[in-house]
């Protein structure tokens, strides 16, 4: 049979000749360089239509960007067993994860959803068991089992009719552990001295009974925040999605080892982010801005792989970019006002000391409470020799502990005045129940164990329970203590604590100074309420305590004056620390929720809820600080500062959210002292970053100087201050921190995105273009880095096994090469380039540069003369091959191939 294809052929030859627009060269190219990812997208359409996830409620109420972000974890999980989604705050994590769940159940698969305790309610009240009408979504019939993170370690107990005795851990085929960054520290479990396990730690529980144990688990992990500061944060988290198999995507990207893959990648983080300054610039100078480019440029194609194919992180500069019609359904993000300060004192009547007075005399506190270790006796030094740690024995790690104590002790005084005095009042009561303990020891000479008994005064410090994940209490022999030095310390500590008790006791309601602060602020809002959009009244503030007595005092101390004065309604959530308290309705959570955000919640839709009443102060701990839409209100206040300036941003992301009918919203912070360098400087917060990271090195098996450890802690906890110091007087996403890089920095989904909206109304022509094509455009003025040369596109015919680990784009190479020879962005930065050809092609002009076109003929004779470009092209081809032949020898001297 003969075909005459004349036709075909002139057609195919005179698109080759033709000049093209930019922007249709731009979208052809990533047609084909995401080629893969088009494929598995058809595939997991039609995985994705055999189920009914698109008539179920929870779809319904997804935005553009939320239903695209459950595609695309489907698609991770499908394909390597677990996703990491890490989109900001603010972005709707919970419902994305939802739509995922649903999934799951549709097609008759057991889900688990792990969560902190403080965040429990969030995912029980979607569950069809209760039955409420507060459930939005309650034909869809949700039946996940939630869990807390602490129930992992806890082996009986019942958690809402849940045996944990008997509960059987691995028989779920999908876990969804929200705040995964929690686990970013592998803690092992407690064993006694024989090494048999005591009680198994979180992070063994989740990794051998649930994931690696029973049927085959996929892991969805969720969290704003999966690195804080440190890159190797995430391999303990993606073993969840490995089954703790280092060598995991060793074939799928050519990846043998993810805990070596991000140990290079955070060493090329460290050196970035030291600062680089001349004699005469100061360590403050602005000119110490990191810029997120020279850290791609550092960082290798197997990190880069490993986050493009595992996490999902948008941002809303993302949304803004890319989903331009969901921001017009939803509503525009409301201004941010520049936050408020505020400085008080203590005592109205100043009979209290200062804070810095009392940071001074609390750093000098023996606190021998905490430090057994230190009294046991010379001749009894060698029976609690084989309990010291990798890196410090315990008599120096009881230190670091003494020193986070002193910091929680601060923590609370910044509080509140009346926290501070019921943790004196806590803490004296442990030094005289120990002298009894001691007392009679002496008095009947009788064996006797002591611990170190820190957990039990503070549950409500994060940081001082996960100290105390670790290891188990060393218990010590009384007779091996010398208990008359310890009984006289402890008096020397008794009456310094006794004393502040009473001090801190005697500053009442009425002396409060920061609690007279606090009424100013509600009585302003109140009686000059602002306006919303839709032109309603907007009273509403909402105040975030770190520590639920300083919520239940601030209840207290304001609910008649609010109700029977300012003639409206106030309530309290604390998580279950404190009993939740309102003045309007009942005191369930969601209740409260829903009458303090009528619009946000869609309180219409609950018929036998008050309609006519809303609650406008609501007074939370950082039970509330993730997962809950409050966009009615327009005033949050932090009335104090949380040490991780995160859960700042977190907190603030109630009410900083994308579809607000507030035009502007207002961040009041309530600061302990006006000089915040002293405030940052405190001598034992160094002491107690040391324990955290002690902690951490500890899991890792590595052994730290202690000089080495000091530099670590104060490193994070001056990364931290920075941050502390901008949110005086700027509010900041994640992504603004200058020495912060956040997940969407590593990922490719702007330009999948883009080719997705693109090839909607394109798809045939992109198909149909043949190779080859070309544009030419002008250099960009707007980035003077862009300098006069070519962007090749090539596509390597035969790969080996090992393409994926040395090209992020396998099989296609990516080159940029100036018109001197020079290359500017090698195969291995695709994300660079592809910045760079976005930014020459896309939402400019849509014709050729007709000008252009006629100067580029003109030199290459209409394409006769090309020795320029084929110069050009044999620089690129001998770059790829240098850089190849480098990757290949690193990846040959990491299996041993080559001695």
């Amino acid at each position: 049979m003969v075909v005459d294809v004349k036709d075909a052929v002139l057609r195919y030859l005179e698109q080759l000749y033709v000049n093209h627009n930019a922007e249709f060269i731009y979208y052809k190219t990533l047609y084909h360089v995401f080629e893969r990812f088009l494929i598995s997208q058809e595939r997991d359409a039609a995985l994705f239509e055999q189920t009914a996830l698109v008539d179920s409620a929870i779809w319904q109420v997804l935005f553009d960007f939320q239903r695209d972000g459950v595609k695309g974890a489907l698609r991770k999980i499908n394909a390597h067993n677990g996703c990491i989604l890490a989109d900001s705050v603010g972005l709707g994590k919970t419902y994305t994860a939802l739509a995922v769940i649903k999934y799951h159940e549709l097609r008759n698969q057991r889900v688990l959803v792990l969560c902190p305790k403080r965040l429990r309610e969030n995912w029980t009240v979607y569950l069809a068991q209760n039955n409420s009408e507060l459930n939005p979504f309650l034909r869809d019939r949700f039946a996940y089992t939630v869990l807390s993170h602490t129930d992992l370690s806890r082996s009986g107990g019942k958690v809402d009719g849940v045996d944990l005795a008997t509960f059987n851990w691995n028989q779920f085929d999908l876990i969804v552990i929200d705040e995964s960054h929690h686990f970013r520290n592998a803690l092992r479990s407690k064993r006694d001295d024989s090494g048999r396990i005591m009680r198994k730690s979180r992070y063994e529980r989740l990794l051998e009974d649930i994931v690696k144990s029973g049927i085959k688990t996929r892991v969805l992990l969720l969290s704003a925040t999966p690195v804080n500061n440190d890159l190797n944060d995430l391999r303990n988290q993606i073993y969840l999605i490995t089954e703790g198999r280092d060598d995991a995507f060793a074939k799928a990207f050519g990846i043998r080892s993810i805990k070596e893959t991000l140990a290079v990648a955070q060493k090329a983080f460290i050196e970035w982010a030291q600062p680089k300054r001349s004699d005469n610039q100061n360590a403050n100078d602005s000119g110490n801005e990191k810029n997120a480019n020279a850290l791609m440029a550092k960082l290798s194609v197997g990190f880069f792989t490993l986050l493009d194919e595992l996490t999902i992180a948008r941002s809303r500069q993302h949304l803004h970019k890319h989903y331009q019609a969901s921001i017009a359904q939803i509503g525009q993000f409301p201004q941010r006002k520049k936050p408020d300060s505020i400085f008080p004192e203590i005592d109205l009547q100043r009979q209290f000391p200062s804070y810095q007075k009392l940071s001074e005399d609390i750093s000098g506190y023996k606190l021998s409470l905490f430090n057994p270790a230190y009294y046991v006796l010379p001749d009894s030094e060698k029976h609690y020799a084989p309990y010291k740690q990798l890196n410090f024995t315990q008599k120096t790690r009881e230190t670091f502990l003494i020193g986070m104590m002193k910091v929680n002790f601060l923590k609370r005084l910044e509080s509140s005045v009346f926290s501070f005095a019921i943790t004196m009042q806590r803490t004296v009561e442990k030094i005289e129940q120990l002298e009894q303990r001691l007392l009679q020891f002496q008095a009947q000479d009788q064996q006797a164990e002591i611990s170190v008994q820190i957990d039990e005064l503070d549950e409500e410090d994060d940081e001082l329970a996960e100290a105390f994940q670790v290891g188990g209490k060393l218990k010590f022999q009384m007779a091996h203590l010398d208990i008359a030095a310890w009984l006289s310390d402890l008096a020397a500590d008794k009456q310094q604590l006794s004393s502040l008790a009473n001090t801190a006791q005697a500053v009442t309601i009425e002396r409060d100074e920061k609690l007279a602060k606090l009424k100013e602020i509600i009585l302003e809002k109140v009686t000059h309420p602002t306006t919303n959009r839709n032109g309603e009244k907007n009273r509403k503030v909402l105040i975030f305590c770190a520590f639920a007595d300083t919520a239940s005092y601030l209840y207290d101390a304001l609910e008649t004056w609010v109700k029977n004065s300012l003639k409206v309604h106030i309530a309290l959530v604390s998580g279950g620390s404190k009993p939740n308290r309102t003045t309007l309705g009942n005191p369930d959570f969601t209740q409260i929720l829903i009458h303090f955000a009528p619009r946000a919640k869609r309180r219409e839709q609950f018929t036998t809820l008050s309609q006519d009443e809303e609650i406008d102060i609501l007074i939370a701990t950082d039970c509330i600080s993730e997962g809950q839409n409050l966009q009615d209100c327009g005033l949050l206040v932090n009335y104090d500062i949380h040490w991780n300036p995160v859960r700042i941003i977190q907190r603030f992301g109630r009410i900083d959210r994308i579809g607000s009918l507030n035009t502007e919203i207002q961040l009041t912070n309530f600061w302990p002292t006006h000089d915040l360098n002293q405030y940052i400087n405190l001598k034992n917060r160094v002491e107690a970053r040391m324990a955290l990271v002690d902690i951490a090195a500890t899991t890792e098996d590595n052994i730290l100087l202690p000089e080495d450890l000091r530099k670590l802690a104060k490193d994070d906890l001056n990364y931290r201050d920075k941050q502390l110091k901008r949110l005086k007087d700027e509010v900041l996403d994640l992504e603004d921190f200058n020495e912060s890089v956040t997940l969407t920095a590593f990922t490719l989904d702007d330009f999948r995105m883009e080719l997705n909206s693109y090839i909607q109304a394109n798809l045939v022509l992109l198909q149909d273009a043949p190779l080859g094509l070309y544009a030419v455009v002008p250099v960009c003025a707007d980035y003077p880095s862009i300098q006069p040369g070519v962007i090749f596109c090539l596509r390597q015919r035969l790969a080996g096994d090992d393409a994926n680990a040395v090209n992020p784009l396998h099989p296609y190479f990516l080159v940029y090469v100036h018109d001197n020879g020079k290359v500017g962005y090698n195969f291995i930065k695709p994300k660079q380039i592809l910045e760079i050809w976005r930014a020459l092609s896309v939402g400019g002009q849509t014709k050729p540069y007709a000008q252009l076109c006629d100067l580029f003929d003109a030199e290459t004779q209409h394409g006769q003369e090309m020795s320029k470009y084929n110069a050009l092209l044999i620089k690129a081809v001998a770059a790829m091959q240098n850089s190849l032949m480098k990757k290949i020898l690193v990846i040959c001297l990491q299996v041993g191939v080559v001695s």
